[in-house]
């Protein structure tokens, strides 16, 4: 297989969409006249052949961030992945120097908010179906009664149409075999499990 021009690129489509669903909470982050203004919040990707081509999630109605959105739907989403510090006294060479590791990706979006009350309450239904899953007892936003109603009105749904993706997996790619090695080695020992599993994924046989 070809190497790919960008070493730190992700293998695939598929990649990016688990660390989306592994991790659900991004920053969606927009310029409001002069100023920028960032709001986290848990969102749901939407696929078409795999890729991830939308991107939805809820807002609340009193933050100015949504009507800020509302004026200027352009924005940036970013989805934060494994990441932790890698220390050279982990290294045989004492003349290697420190780095960081990291899964991340940034969409470049259009949001446009929907005030159709049934596609709130069908997203809340697949985000809270998507959190609760494999919980016991999983909860049902249902089970809410009349306040599920007094509450879904201080809300807005949206939808992020992608415009373009950027994903930077720097996992270890550019490292020599022995050292590549010696952090694997340390984080087997210490932790993170989750950047050691994006690691060894990213760099198959070594």
């Amino acid at each position: 297989m070809a190497e790919r021009a960008d070493i730190f690129a992700p293998a695939d489509d598929e990649q990016v969409l688990r660390l989306v669903l592994a991790h659900p909470l991004a920053w969606v982050v927009s310029l409001d006249g002069g100023s920028f203004r960032a709001t986290p919040l848990p969102l749901r990707p939407r696929v078409d052949g795999g890729r991830i081509v939308a991107i939805e999630g809820h807002m609340a109605r009193s933050n100015a961030h949504c009507a800020a959105l509302q004026r200027e739907g352009r924005a940036l989403i970013l989805f934060s992945g494994p990441q932790g510090y890698i220390s050279p006294s982990w290294v045989s060479d004492r003349t290697w120097a420190p780095t960081w590791n990291y899964v991340v990706v940034q969409f470049l979006v259009t949001i446009a908010f929907d005030e159709e009350p049934a596609r709130l309450d069908a997203h809340l239904a697949d985000l809270a179906g998507a959190m609760e899953r494999g919980r016991p007892r999983a909860w049902q936003p249902s089970e809410m009664g009349a306040r599920y109603e007094t509450l879904k009105r201080r809300i807005v749904p949206f939808v992020a149409k992608v415009l373009e993706q950027r994903a930077r997996f720097k996992l270890g790619q550019d490292e020599r075999d022995t050292v590549f090695a010696d952090i694997s080695a340390a984080l087997e020992r210490s932790g993170p499990e989750a950047l050691l599993a994006w690691m060894r994924e990213l760099n198959p046989g070594r």
